[in-house]
Order: C-alpha cells, then structure tokens, then sequence
C-alpha cells in the first residue's frame, strides 16, 4: 500500500509541476458573478439579472438569507429581496461558493460518493467558520463560508484522477492518504488558478497546522479553529489536538475548553443553518 501511495503521489505532483495535471475550472456562473462584484460600477440589479439565470442558485440564496444563519427580520420571497438584503459582497461569495457544487461530480459511483461526502463536510465547516465570524465579529462571514467551502478544493482533482485507477478507487484507505498529502499544495494551485486572494489562496495549505499563529486573526486561523471545534469530540485527528496548546483560541477570543458552554450554543446555530448551504 505504501509503495501505491508513493507511485501516485509522485506521478500526481510531478503532472502538476509540469502543467498537465487537470485543475478544474471555476463555473462559469461564478466567473460571471465575480466579474460583476468586481466592476466599479455594477449595481445590485446587474448582479441580480446574473444569478436569476441559474434557477437553483437563486433558490439556495433565497434559503440562506432565510435561515438561521443570517435571521431575517421578515421572510424574503424572491432575489431581489435577497440581494438587497446581503448586498454585493456577501451575495457574490456567496454565489460563488454555492455555483461550485457544479464541480463535485464523478462518472464512477464510489468516487461520485466521495464527492458527495466531501462537499457535505466543506458544507459543515463552511458554516462553522461563519457562525464563529459572527460570534468573534473578527472576520467577514461571507469570506469565512467561502474559506470553508474551498479549504478542501485540492481533493478534486485527486478523485478525478483516481477514476481512470481501478486500483486507487477500490483501496480507500490509499486514496484518503493520497488526499492527506497532497489536498493543500493543490488547492493552492487552484486558487492561483482562478486568481482568488492570497489570503483565500493559502487556506488550503496552511488550514492543518495548529501552531500557526499570524499577526492578525485570518481565514487560515479561523478554518483551522472550524475543524479543531467541529471534531471536538472524535476520538482521532483533529479531536486528539490538546487545545490547551493552540494559540488560535486566544486569537480569536475563544475558550480552550472543548466543553465550554458557548460550543454548545454555536453548535445549535451550526445544525440549524448547514442545511441552507447544502
């Protein structure tokens, strides 16, 4: 199994060190969403009349604003309600995130489940990371459910990769080791690919070290934070971090206690809202 895990490690990085490797491509929904959010002189209305084109997203979007995650003081029925109600930033991140469902997709059944796994669990840490934006009031929670919803981006081209192997696809345990390696430099490369931020960009990559601490509270920190607090109680990975030793808790003015009560509290909102994004 070793020997697999290093074979394809190997062939993987040097594909991507020598351009051939498939990265894949920001939907064209969202190339279009961000080039309106990026106009000097776009309106709500320009914005609206993009995303109106694609029936589903505009659906989530109108879910969202209505869930628990943002509160509406009254029910929002249709996009223009919405739009004006998130404005411009918060709607474009949020059209692009969700657009990028599009992306998660197989041919072969066990690798589609894979898929569906992993865009659930982005899910679930992307409303993580914007219930704990607005419990700290550190960060945008648009740009932190973003940060969520692509800290994992890296693991797409591995699976798709994996369909053309027989071997890797029925070998689990292979295929999870060859994520664990390689999902971060990836997402990098995917990022950089589709010119996001740098402080987006370095998510993927940095999101898994614990003892990173940055000067300012950032993207990286708080996804970090998302993962340490969703797999609290998981007796493995994440869940074995002895918090008492992650600056990240002082940072973003959280309790170290994995049993603190606010945890309890924020996991409520936390299930309350996941379902609007997925």
């Amino acid at each position: 199994m070793s020997n697999l895990v290093e074979t394809v490690t190997k062939d993987i990085v040097e594909a991507l060190n020598n351009d051939q490797l498939t990265l894949p491509s920001l939907p064209e929904i969202a190339l279009k969403v961000r080039d309106i959010a990026e106009r000097d002189d776009s309106t709500i209305n320009d914005l609206t009349e993009i995303i109106v084109q694609d029936s589903a997203l505009t659906a989530r979007i109108i879910r969202v604003v209505n869930s628990p995650l943002l509160r509406a003081a009254q029910d929002v029925k249709n996009l223009p309600m919405a739009v004006s109600r998130l404005g411009m930033n918060y709607t474009s991140n949020l059209a692009i995130g969700l657009a990028m469902e599009q992306m998660f997709q197989a041919t072969s059944d066990m690798i589609e489940k894979r898929m569906r796994a992993l865009w659930q669990l982005t899910g679930t840490i992307s409303t993580w990371a914007s219930v704990l934006a607005s419990h700290t009031k550190l960060l945008p929670p648009d740009e932190a459910m973003l940060a969520g919803l692509i800290h994992r981006l890296g693991a797409l081209p591995i699976l798709t990769y994996a369909e053309e192997r027989d071997d890797i696809i029925q070998d689990n345990i292979t295929l999870g080791k060859i994520i664990d390696r390689l999902h971060g430099p990836l997402g990098e490369a995917i990022l950089k690919k589709w010119d996001f931020s740098e402080e987006l960009t370095s998510v993927p990559k940095y999101y898994r070290k614990t003892d990173r601490v940055s000067e300012q509270p950032d993207f990286t920190g708080l996804i970090t934070l998302a993962n340490l607090i969703h797999n609290k109680d998981v007796q493995a990975g994440w869940g074995l971090k002895d918090w008492s030793e992650i600056k990240l808790f002082e940072q973003f003015n959280l309790p170290p206690d994995r049993d603190h009560e606010i945890y309890i509290e924020l996991d409520k909102q936390v299930q309350a809202s996941r379902a609007a994004l997925m």
